[in-house]
């Protein structure tokens, strides 16, 4: 049993790497997500029918979404935040599923996501702006403001983070507190609202996302 939301409930060990129970959820969902996208688009044709121009016009929203916040063209950007979006989405709600817990709920999941992030600014700020430009930027607008301006990337990094983890993981806990107070139908609202901080937080983390990668290549202000 955990005494504290940030220990993690380890499964099993591969040679001295732990694996925990958050670990495997994530890889469940991931594989899940793999295989659900590959049957939607199996025989996708030229002449779209029914069910390709829906996939296709929800595709076409998310691009669009992201060329308005990115004030470019969203199409380099659609495999990264675009799949950020969908995986958070059902690692969110996902915990609504009799004996799943929402991956975003413990530490180690919304660190891996935040720290992609942080590495997918530099990537696309150096391979956009180049890698002299991308560095001159550190000294904007005065050389001093270097070390601030390093530590504004690693404290947003920190902040994106924790602010999924914590709105995941208290919602899971008054759901489940719910629960053991009130009995099976009592959590229901609570589980309705659950669903709607799950998808809000999916939104907010894929638009800062955005918005910090905007920064990185150069065409949002810092």
């Amino acid at each position: 049993m955990n005494h504290s939301p940030l220990e993690a409930a380890i499964l099993f060990h591969v040679g001295i790497v732990p694996i925990s129970r958050t670990v495997v959820t994530t890889w469940g969902l991931m594989a899940a997500l793999t295989v659900a996208c590959r049957i939607a688009t199996w025989g996708f044709r030229a002449d779209a029918g029914g069910w390709q121009a829906m996939i296709e016009t929800a595709v076409a929203g998310i691009e669009e979404q992201i060329a308005t916040l990115l004030n470019r063209d969203g199409a380099p950007f659609l495999p990264l935040l675009g799949t950020l979006f969908i995986f958070l989405v059902v690692a969110n709600l996902c915990g609504i599923v009799p004996g799943v817990s929402a991956p975003t709920a413990s530490i180690e999941t919304p660190a891996a996501l935040a720290a992609i992030v942080f590495l997918s600014v530099h990537f696309y700020g150096v391979r956009i702006q180049g890698p002299a430009a991308y560095l001159k930027s550190y000294l904007r607008p005065n050389p001093v403001m270097l070390p601030f301006n390093i530590l504004t990337q690693l404290t947003r990094t920190f902040s994106l983070a924790m602010r999924l983890f914590g709105n995941m993981m208290s919602e899971e806990l008054v759901v489940g507190v719910a629960l053991a107070l009130a009995g099976l139908l009592v959590p229901i609202p609570f589980m309705a609202f659950g669903i709607l901080i799950g998808l809000v937080q999916a939104y907010i983390f894929s638009v800062l996302a955005a918005v910090y990668i905007g920064g990185g290549i150069g065409t949002i202000e810092n």
